[in-house]
């Protein structure tokens, strides 16, 4: 056995998986073998989630089943609903929210397998749909409360995308929105082995159930140094507005006083142009077009035009998909600091994926570490200390 020390788990190879596949040098992205430009641009969520967690895509008539199962599982029980309020009142910040709720689903499934070991695939596939199901209603019913309005029910004859936004704001949304909106969740529903997927999968591997790795995954995105760069972005440039600067101005001042990282921009992974960003980005100006106020879009596209013309886009400094999510976001609608519930919103599908692909040939993940404490101490009883 290897002893050489790899922090953060850099480049080591920990299991194999056919969900995801990224080239960072080339910046591309696939799921299942499909390039993400044609699922965001030709599939529906709904596609892509069934895609992730079968292998191959749907059938017309699997996708209407799969849709409408999806539609049946949304609503949420009144002690769900209460929870939500409660944690509104408390002024609760929205990934705890989300993370609380997600565990208190668990206690109105009516599933009877309780662990993995004693379900079969196709009950942890009905949980693991119940949990994207109802992930919007209990996330739209938070917001709602805590902006002193009652959550609205469901509906069953829209998209998953539509009805998050009819959820949220009360009006259903046209179809540019639904339609960036369903891109976003699909661009954001798997990426590999990142931080919060490699936790659901290590919380799965110890057979636990869906609504742990879950749980957990959303425990793993609340950490700044993971989820959180959208919302990061989103200030960023309505500070920028709200200042006598502009964006190039703000930015370099910042880095130069401060060492400051601009938020979105560089990727663990990716050493050029996050391919999420590419769509995102054309998404943003096509909102800012639509709505006649493109502020938001020309002040990311004035960053991203100042580090390609100082060569930093070069050096791997390439908006992520952060960058642009955030604006896209806001011209939606949705509250800035729901910007990463909503991402895992839609990552719940890449968690689950993950979760049920390695438990079907599950070994417990039991790394090591190098112990550096000492090894000859002596002992001394309390009274003699």
């Amino acid at each position: 056995m290897s002893e050489e020390l790899q922090k953060g788990l850099e480049g080591v190879l920990v299991s194999e998986s056919s969900l995801s596949y990224i080239d960072g040098e080339a910046g591309r992205l696939v799921y299942r073998g499909y390039d993400i430009d044609d699922l965001a641009s030709r599939a529906s969520f709904e596609e892509v989630i069934y895609l992730l967690w079968n292998g191959e895509l749907p059938t017309a008539e699997e996708l209407s089943a799969f849709k409408s199962a999806m539609a049946d599982e949304r609503a949420v029980a009144d002690d769900v609903l209460d929870t939500a309020a409660a944690l509104a009142e408390a002024d609760e910040k929205p990934m705890a929210a989300i993370r609380t709720l997600v565990s208190s689903l668990s206690a109105e499934d009516p599933d009877p397998e309780a662990e993995a070991e004693e379900a079969t695939l196709e009950s942890a596939q009905r949980k693991g749909r119940r949990i994207t199901a109802k992930i919007p209603t209990v996330l739209a019913a938070f917001d709602r409360y805590r902006r002193g309005e009652e959550p609205l029910d469901p509906r069953s004859d829209l998209s998953h995308a539509a009805n998050f936004l009819y959820m949220l704001t009360g009006e259903e949304p046209d179809p540019v929105a639904e339609e960036t909106f369903d891109q976003a969740l699909t661009l954001h529903a798997d990426h590999g082995l990142n931080a919060s997927t490699f936790t659901a999968m290590v919380i799965g591997s110890t057979l636990a159930d869906l609504y742990s790795a879950v749980t957990g995954g959303i425990g793993a995105l609340s950490g700044p140094l993971h989820g959180g760069a959208n919302q990061d972005v989103m200030e960023l440039l309505l500070d920028i507005d709200a200042s006598d600067e502009g964006p190039v101005e703000y930015v370099e001042r910042r880095r130069e006083a401060e060492g400051w990282r601009v938020p979105g921009m560089g990727h663990r992974v990716y050493s050029v142009k996050d391919p999420r960003a590419v769509i995102l980005e054309k998404k943003s100006e096509e909102l800012g077009q639509s709505s006649g106020d493109p502020t938001w879009y020309d002040m990311a596209d004035a960053i991203e035009s100042h580090f390609e013309g100082a060569g930093l886009v070069e050096e791997g400094i390439a908006p992520n998909v952060d960058f642009y999510s955030g604006t896209v976001y806001y011209q939606l609608g949705i509250p800035v600091d729901m910007f990463t519930p909503i991402f895992a919103m839609s990552r719940a599908a890449g968690w689950i994926g993950h979760t049920l692909e390695y438990q079907a040939e599950n070994r417990l993940i039991r790394p090591r570490a190098r112990y550096t404490g000492g090894k000859q101490q002596t002992f001394v009883p309390l009274d003699e200390r």
